[in-house]
């Protein structure tokens, strides 16, 4: 009756919505560093952490009134338990775990057996129970325990608690934690010479000196000398405690000179890929933004023109190192990184910005492999490439590309209208460059939702100065110099020439005009 009851259980929280949307809201402010409210809740137990080590600091020499140490005692620490308790709860998932194994025992025709779930979920919370930072996590609450003051002391086991908060110090661990192995073995190094020198002095200087009177009083003197600290309360006073000593500070400096250049070496190994990453943080923070992959030619004469419109809400993607520093050189945000990886688009905040990605490599190779893994990862993803002809062109179309761009039919086309028409040559060229008053841009109707329904010969395109040159319609088709007659829709997108001061008057104020009509 009981397995039956857990069953039934198991199936009610593993399909009840309000438990699960709970428990991710939960697992999202605990642990996933891109939600968008972590690091409200992260500068919230920051502040906690602080106040309670600033209360142990001021009650050692001053009494505290009491709704300070109701505070501390009982606030503090209500939320402490309570993260440390959510913390174990989100770990894994007890009946994830049974309904999944329930439904293959089913499958299979073979005996269901509710031990090995629950013991299956019991080891891997008593592991993660057992971890530097839940055991850190446990200590911060012990000082709540008044009836044992010297528990008092476990407040600062809270200090430690800002690793999981402060994201510097979680970057600066995981540095160290690269070179694992070199520090490791320098701490054996250290405990050895401690251990042998420690020996040593106490052998030469037991009988002669008063200031070592036991194996630990040497101990002592060899770690602060090895440290080169040297506080001066213990010295030789033997030639052979001398020459030891000696020793020890010559590998106390070879020691520090060692530890120095493995940290220097690992925090140079990863400081540019710190970095970058910060410029991703950075960039997902924006609702819509720009990635660009490939820093070439076609990217240089696009920055060129629109760097300081789209100002810090782009980025560039190359494989090319030399390529990534040229573009750093030269002002613009680039990380070193290969954007056919399925994992480095995955970086970017794809589920809630509105994102353009251009695959603007000199591979179309890998220009397919962008537009997969980009439209993989989600289908509102407005995709731009490059293709070198026009079977690649149906390639990157056929992955999911939005538009695809040939640079060079289109400069072709413009070499020959050069020869054979040089007076449209030079008027196509000013207007794309902007080197003539006029430009051409596009509205769309979506985004000016008062424009919709409304007839082209109800707008007075004359008095903004502007030319309608065609509307392409929600089939995608373009028409050209439409009749008056046309009735705008919410998915057509008029392309209009004009001077930018005319296009952006017309963007801010005819919706006004046409509402009011």
């Amino acid at each position: 009756m009981l397995k039956k009851w857990l069953i039934q259980f198991a199936f009610f929280l593993h399909e009840a919505k309000s438990y699960k949307h709970i428990k991710e809201v939960a697992s999202n402010l605990l642990l996933n560093s891109d939600y968008h409210y972590k690091k409200y809740f992260d500068i919230f137990m920051i502040l906690l952490i602080v106040s309670s080590v600033a209360i142990l600091v001021y009650e050692v020499k001053h009494p505290v009134s009491e709704w300070i140490d109701f505070f501390d005692i009982y606030v503090v620490t209500f939320i402490f338990t309570l993260e440390y308790l959510a913390r174990v709860w989100v770990h894994n998932s007890w009946s994830k775990l049974l309904v999944k194994e329930y439904n293959e025992a089913k499958f299979l025709g073979k005996k269901f057996s509710l031990l090995s779930p629950t013991k299956r979920t019991f080891k891997e919370k008593l592991n993660y129970l057992l971890t530097p930072s839940a055991i850190i996590d446990l200590l911060a609450i012990l000082p709540a325990y008044r009836s044992l003051r010297v528990l008092r002391i476990f407040v600062l086991f809270r200090v430690f608690k800002l690793l999981r908060y402060t994201k510097s110090i979680h970057q600066f661990m995981e540095v160290l934690s690269t070179k694992k192995f070199e520090l490791f073995t320098l701490l054996f190094l250290l405990l050895f010479i401690v251990t042998t020198s420690g020996i040593a002095i106490y052998v030469f200087e037991e009988k002669f000196n008063e200031d070592i009177n036991s194996l630990f009083d040497a101990f002592y003197w060899a770690l602060i000398t090895i440290s080169t600290v040297g506080y001066g309360d213990i010295s030789p006073v033997t030639t052979e405690g001398r020459v030891v000593s000696m020793l020890v500070i010559i590998s106390g400096i070879a020691m520090i000179s060692f530890v120095t250049s493995v940290i220097v070496s690992s925090f140079s190994e990863k400081l540019d890929e710190l970095k970058e990453n910060r410029l991703v943080e950075e960039i997902n923070k924006n609702e819509a933004f720009m990635i660009i992959c490939g820093y070439g030619q076609m990217t240089r004469m696009f920055l060129k023109q629109y760097h300081h419109e789209y100002k810090k809400r782009y980025i560039i993607i190359d494989n090319d190192k030399a390529k990534v520093e040229e573009a750093i050189k030269e002002g613009y945000r680039a990380i070193h990184e290969d954007a056919t990886r399925h994992d480095v688009i995955a970086k970017f905040n794809v589920a809630y910005a509105k994102i353009t990605l251009m695959a603007l490599t000199g591979s179309d190779v890998a220009n397919v492999y962008i537009i997969l893994n980009a439209k993989s990862l989600s289908s509102k993803i407005k995709v731009i490439t490059r293709a070198s002809d026009e079977k690649i062109a149906k390639k990157c179309q056929l992955a999911g590309a939005d538009h695809v761009v040939r640079p060079n039919e289109v400069a072709n086309k413009m070499l020959l209208t050069a020869i054979t028409q040089p007076v449209m040559y030079h008027a196509i060229y000013a207007i794309l460059t902007g080197e003539h008053l006029a430009q051409l841009d596009e509205l769309s109707v979506r985004e000016h939702y008062k424009l919709n329904a409304v007839k082209l010969g109800e707008i007075d395109f004359k008095s903004f100065k502007l030319l309608l040159i065609g509307i392409e319609n929600e089939a995608g088709e373009f028409i050209f110099n439409p009749s008056d007659d046309y009735s705008l829709q919410s998915k057509d997108t008029l392309l209009l020439m004009g001077r930018k001061m005319s296009i952006a008057y017309f963007r801010d104020s005819y919706a006004k005009v046409a509402y009011a009509n």
